[in-house]
């Protein structure tokens, strides 16, 4: 050309080329990936750029390469490129290379993201671009992005490059090839929903994977929609649910196209919606005649009346003991107040399936112990090895040995059962653990006549089934009637 030494621009009659399709020089890559190449001829230099894939997914890495050909004798030597690219593909470190006979990488590339550029510089001789018999050279400038998620979608992307070099300058910074990204496909998961009632709150899960934070999930009950919701950064939302109408509900969750990523729909989930929550009442029958040291039988009656869910017996804010509901809907205690005067006594009721529990309080005016009364111990025996599903018998030897009443046995809190004091003073029970580890088993005594109350307590290590368990720490079998860290105050 006659304007070498002037920069250069695509002529108007620039042979141009583009080649979409397997390439020699970087046909390995992402699977799937469509390498595009466009040529062009400006003077009697000859360009082509080549792009690994031209329909990237976020993610993704592409490699863009400029080769340097010559269809004249004349020598050129190539200064400087900058390599052109769209603001969201990432440069990656360490990819600026020349390609001639070997590769030759380049050392701290200008990368400038705002101009969104990468541009290396060389010696005034180091790169020859030369087309004469016995000679040719074609270096080729290399360099790779990652695909971001910010990328528009469904919109060319144009590439290009600029260069320097000793027989003027190119400015191609538009030329291509462009690459076009799509919509990234998504996918949408509604998690089970167990435990539905109607009147109750139920959560709502979506997972939707190729979405962002901030996208909409909307949740739909068969076609009427219950709501929407926001992913968050895991890609979850989550929507609270309450039904209306017991028995089978069909539930999806769909995703909405964006301008980044397509819509899905989760596959339909199945609830089962059960009637709402019954209430419950509990009462506690009237006591009368309480006295230190004796016991007096506490029972708590629940409405509606069936087996299961526990009561609590609370003595002020001392738990008494957790006893499992009957058939009945009741429970019985053997109380023994270990103090004198107004004590509040709470039944609470745990509730059980279809049934929200309750609770209630009553008021209990208890006697001092008379004066002529005889105090007891109670002597709990020695649990010898104790396993989880094996049977242990609990025995408690009470003095004086006639004295007649109950003996109540607990595992921490929860009542294991009550045995019945013989003319030998001993009570017996069974115990069968339902779970290993080390437990405070407690016999309280309920004194009888002129006989006041006492207890003891022994720790029982538990083995997980296969007798290993064995004794803990016994107590001292010296309890009398005086029961305030036994039986609360």
């Amino acid at each position: 050309m006659t304007s070498r030494e002037t920069t250069r621009a695509v002529a108007a009659g620039a042979a141009t080329t583009l080649t979409i399709g397997a390439l020699a020089l970087l046909g390995a890559g992402v699977a799937g990936a469509a390498p595009g190449s466009i040529s062009w001829d400006d003077g009697s230099s000859h360009f082509t750029r080549t792009i690994s894939n031209t329909t990237p997914a976020v993610g993704d890495t592409i490699t863009v390469t400029t080769k340097f050909e010559r269809t004249s004798w004349t020598d050129e030597y190539i200064y400087n490129v900058k390599d052109r690219h769209h603001s969201c593909l990432t440069y990656v470190p360490g990819s600026a290379k020349m390609i001639g006979q070997s590769e030759y990488p380049v050392e701290n590339p200008e990368v400038n993201a705002n101009e969104a550029y990468v541009r290396a510089a060389w010696g005034v001789t180091d790169w020859v671009v030369q087309s004469r018999p016995g000679f040719y050279r074609a270096p080729t400038f290399s360099v790779a992005y990652k695909v971001g998620q910010n990328c528009p979608r469904g919109t060319a992307l144009t590439t290009g490059m600029d260069y320097g070099g000793s027989l003027g300058s190119g400015n191609y910074g538009n030329k291509g090839p462009s690459i076009t990204m799509g919509k990234t496909a998504t996918t949408t998961t509604l998690a089970a929903v167990t435990g539905a009632r109607v009147g109750l709150p139920s959560n709502l899960t979506a997972t939707v994977t190729g979405g962002a934070a901030g996208n909409t999930i909307e949740f739909r009950d068969g076609t009427a929609s219950i709501g929407t919701a926001t992913l968050d950064g895991a890609g979850t939302a989550t929507l609270p649910w309450t039904p209306n109408v017991r028995g089978g509900h069909t539930l999806t969750a769909s995703f909405a196209d964006t301008a980044f990523a397509t819509a899905s729909q989760s596959a339909p989930v199945t609830v089962q919606v059960a009637e709402q929550n019954a209430t419950s009442t509990i009462a506690l029958a009237p006591i009368t005649g309480a006295q230190v040291g004796r016991a007096s039988t506490v029972t708590a009656t629940v409405n509606p009346a069936a087996a299961g869910g526990t009561v609590e017996l609370r003595d002020g804010a001392a738990s008494l003991a957790t006893l499992p509901v009957g058939a009945d809907g009741k429970v019985t205690y053997q109380w023994v107040p270990a103090a004198a005067g107004a004590h509040t006594l709470t039944a609470t009721f745990s509730g059980r399936d279809g049934v929200v529990g309750s609770n209630t309080t009553a008021q209990v005016n208890v006697a001092e112990a008379p004066a002529t009364n005889t105090d007891s111990t109670t002597t709990l025996n020695p649990v010898g090895a104790a396993a989880v599903g094996t049977a242990t018998t609990l025995t408690a030897k009470i003095n004086p040995a006639n004295a007649g009443g109950t003996v109540t046995f607990k595992d921490g809190g929860t009542v294991i059962g009550t045995g019945t004091v013989g003319a030998d003073g001993t009570a017996t029970t069974a115990w069968t653990p339902a779970t290993a580890g080390q437990r405070t088993i407690t016999a309280e005594y309920s004194g009888a006549g002129t006989v006041n109350a006492s207890s003891d307590q022994e720790s029982v290590i538990v083995g997980p089934g296969n007798g290993t368990g064995g004794p803990g720490t016994p107590g001292t079998g010296s309890g009398t009637g005086s029961l305030g860290s036994i039986f609360g105050s």
